[in-house]
């Protein structure tokens, strides 16, 4: 790395921490900081300290919140006898893209992952079941990702949550919107399949 100042060359490093942001992205977003003024600097480090400071989990689905509850929950507009669970907060925001989810949230903070150490006592399930203990739900929605971990924390959902008489769905899976069946892998065509449904 060649030198910087100190304060820059700690700027770079604290950025490569975040997720997807490699040394020339750090540097980008490190040089575009030192050009920006200071009110916009310290814009940006209020709004970090803020999310820190200001936010916390919903009481009752474990959503990112301001307040005791999230905008979710407060709601009560949405249908209560629905409940879609969710591996983190950022999954809600695509399913509230499509606007043809009505119902309420559960988010787990993960997925089962006994190679990492992320078994069901590091998930929010016993919040899961309190919460489906509390509520006029009739239906769990399981949308975790479709991933090894995914599919694993579904179906352990599915055993816990079976004693309940609710109805557990589990979200359709196959080729994409625009998607070539040519490219499709023989997983995805085969829950394609699967999942077929009468038109």
């Amino acid at each position: 790395m060649p030198d910087f100042a100190e304060p820059l060359a700690r700027l770079i490093t604290e950025f490569k921490r975040l997720p997807g942001i490699g040394q020339k992205s750090a540097q980008r977003l490190a040089f575009h900081v030192l050009r920006a003024s200071r009110d916009d600097a310290e814009h940006l480090a209020q709004a970090v300290l803020d999310v820190k400071d200001k936010l916390g989990l919903c009481s009752v689905c474990n959503n990112i919140s301001e307040s005791d509850l999230c905008l979710f929950c407060r709601d009560s507009t949405r249908d209560p006898k629905v409940v879609c669970v969710v591996e983190e907060p950022h999954n809600i925001v695509g399913i509230e893209t499509t606007r043809e989810y009505q119902g309420r949230y559960h988010v787990l903070h993960g997925a089962l992952s006994p190679l990492d150490g992320i078994g069901p006592d590091r998930l929010k399930v016993q919040e899961l079941l309190a919460q489906l203990q509390s509520s006029a739900a009739e239906e769990v929605i399981l949308a975790t990702n479709p991933t090894v971990e995914g599919e694993a924390t579904a179906l352990y959902l599915a055993r816990l949550l079976k004693p309940f008489g609710l109805k557990l769905t589990r979200i359709a899976q196959g080729v994409p919107m625009g998607g070539d069946l040519e490219y499709a892998d023989h997983v995805t065509l085969a829950r394609a399949m699967a999942g077929r449904r009468e038109i």
